[in-house]
């Protein structure tokens, strides 16, 4: 006798009537918080909103939230992204602030958006980032880019969940230099006290090639050895700029594709 297929019992979830796309930032302590902190907090902070969130159908129903590409545990970020489906419509700028205004400090809503249609995660094709060495001489570090720029390839070998893998990281490398905080005025509140900066524009690629690897790759092309931890953030994720060297922002990207 065949088996009778079961069926959720109950109408079916509110349709969604809107997406939105949200960019947030990790600051602080804060940048030490998981993706899955990060999402619980989210969860919390959209219930304390009281925003009218899409559910998926099925016998274990789900919040309709996408995350993506996010930075790794203890990085911080100033261009982290997710999407939020609504079954009501609802004002990007005041989902902003009450969803600011319910995450803890440390995770700040920066620019909330409508989502055009196609996938945010294929307009995140790079990101730009910083990387703050205290007590490191710019020399020092300055030579070591070079000699990294200076190569065809450098492999490095990271563990992944299947096990250890072997990947280049000098192709992913769009554009890398040397620079100080007196150079880069965007970065005046963000690094504090005199280091060397290295700032540079990285491909996402698969698997990704993140700041740690760059630096097991300088270490292994120049010697370089950090006196201490270096503070690694995320100025920005997105499209690649028809220069091919500097990122763009995706949320002007889908404000445009919206307002067309």
């Amino acid at each position: 006798m065949a088996r009778q297929q079961r069926e959720p019992q109950g109408p079916p979830p509110p349709p969604a009537v809107q997406k939105l796309r949200i960019r947030y930032a990790k600051r602080g302590r804060l940048r030490f918080s998981s993706t899955r902190d990060f999402q619980r907090a989210l969860e919390r902070a959209l219930r304390r909103a009281q925003m009218p969130i899409a559910f998926s159908a099925g016998f274990h129903p789900h919040p309709k939230i996408s995350y993506a590409n996010a930075a790794s545990t203890g990085t911080a970020s100033e261009a982290e992204y997710v999407e939020v489906s609504l079954t009501e419509r609802r004002d990007p700028d005041v989902v902003r602030a009450l969803l600011d205004e319910a995450l803890p400090v440390g995770l700040d809503v920066v620019t909330v958006v409508e989502a055009p249609t196609g996938a945010l995660a294929d307009l995140l094709q790079a990101s730009d980032w910083v990387v703050a060495f205290r007590g490191l001489q710019p020399a020092a570090l300055h030579d070591a880019v070079a000699r990294f720029l200076a190569e065809d390839g450098v492999d490095v070998t990271r563990m992944l969940k299947t096990g250890p893998r072997t990947f280049d990281t000098r192709s992913a490398v769009v554009t890398a230099y040397v620079t100080d905080r007196d150079s880069q005025p965007d970065l005046a509140a963000l690094v504090l006290g005199e280091c060397a900066i290295l700032r540079m524009v990285v491909r996402h690629t698969t698997p990704a090639v993140r700041p740690d690897d760059i630096l097991t790759a300088l270490r292994a092309v120049a010697g370089l050895e950090p006196p201490t931890p270096p503070l690694v953030i995320r100025l920005a994720q997105g499209p690649l700029r028809g220069d091919s060297t500097t990122v763009a922002d995706p949320l002007a990207v889908a404000e445009e594709t919206v307002g067309d």
